[in-house]
């Protein structure tokens, strides 16, 4: 198969690509996985998934290195991460074998679908979990679908790594001070497109929310996670039960530490001592990192390095992350899993 895309303008979008995975859990126990040209789930209309939310997905990128072999990033890190989201909403875990395996194989299926090396494009996956079946009661679902599909994709952010800015929401909360923050469920996200959208509306490029305890500190950037850099070499991030444990995150405060020599820190971040730090970014899987230039908090503007400019240190931390990603810089011990073609 030839595939004549525009690569280096991809952009974040779905698309519809020849195969994807797909187990079902029956009877207590997972069916064997198969790879399917069908793009359509035929689910239950009664599905707890729809009616009051069992669901659950993921985010994972696979990348195309020089000599054009392909790599995973962290795979066994998303499933412990669905793994743990699984147990918040009473689902059966995907085992982290049949997690990484799944992966290897939309990834090898597609792999035509893989963007060059060199065009800063990737392929995204996305991992779903949902509670299916018969039931119309609010109660676990007794059955279950576990499916991967795959697309390339670009930035997630419009012209990549460049500041942009954001807003500080004190109106609306990502979520509960016990709830499901630090489960990757969709209803976390269909909460925040209205904030979301007012924040695009007012030509910002997302909202940053407070905890929702005493919006007095800073929790996530979107759907990312947030960072800082100060002048004392620190790098800090905010640490709460309600923020989705970003793999990026902890991707970074272990590259902060141990390859850029500084101090990394999960912390607590207040709105009022945003001037501590000279330079901030979001970072998750699909944003991977997306320097922050400004941020609007009420009537004041705060800019941390520039608005046009991205600082160093973010610059640093960019170049060994997706250095690693693409295989150009060494990875720590199991970081990297190789797709067999």
């Amino acid at each position: 198969m030839t595939v004549n895309l525009d690569w280096e303008n991809l952009g974040f979008s779905y698309m519809k690509l020849p195969y994807r995975y797909l187990a079902t859990y029956k009877d207590g126990q997972w069916q064997e996985g198969v790879l399917t040209e069908d793009a359509t789930l035929h689910i239950s209309e009664s599905s707890p998934s729809l009616h009051y939310g069992q669901q659950a997905f993921e985010g994972l990128k696979a990348y195309r290195t020089k000599d054009g072999s392909i790599q995973l990033f962290r795979p066994d890190e998303n499933a412990k991460r669905l793994q743990r989201t699984a147990d918040r909403l009473l689902m059966p875990q995907v085992p982290t074998d049949m997690f990484v395996e799944a992966c290897k194989q939309v990834v090898a299926a597609n792999h035509e679908f893989v963007p060059p090396y060199g065009t800063g494009g990737t392929l995204y996956l996305r991992p779903l979990l949902i509670g299916v079946g018969d039931i119309i009661g609010v109660k676990p679902a007794d059955e279950y679908i576990f499916t991967i599909f795959a697309m390339p994709v670009g930035n997630y952010f419009k012209g990549g790594l460049q500041p942009t800015n954001f807003l500080i929401q004190d109106e609306y909360d990502r979520a509960a001070p016990n709830g499901t923050g630090a489960a990757k469920v969709g209803g976390n996200y269909a909460a925040s497109l209205l904030p979301g959208k007012k924040a695009k509306t007012s030509g910002f490029s997302d909202v940053i929310y407070l905890d929702p305890a005493t919006h007095t500190k800073i929790e996530e950037v979107g759907s990312a996670n947030f960072f800082g850099i100060t002048a004392d070499n620190e790098f800090i991030t905010p640490i709460s039960p309600s923020i989705l444990p970003s793999i990026t995150k902890y991707s970074l405060l272990y590259l902060a530490e141990n390859r850029l020599g500084m101090k990394a820190i999960e912390g607590d971040v207040l709105v009022d001592e945003l001037g501590k730090f000279t330079e901030a970014g979001a970072c998750g899987t699909a944003a991977v990192i997306s320097p922050i230039g400004g941020v609007q908090h009420g009537d004041d503007f705060h800019v941390f390095y520039s608005e046009t400019e991205v600082g160093p240190v973010t610059r640093k931390l960019y170049d060994e992350l997706t250095g690693i990603q693409f295989g150009d810089e060494e990875a720590p011990e199991g970081w990297i899993v190789k797709v067999d073609l």
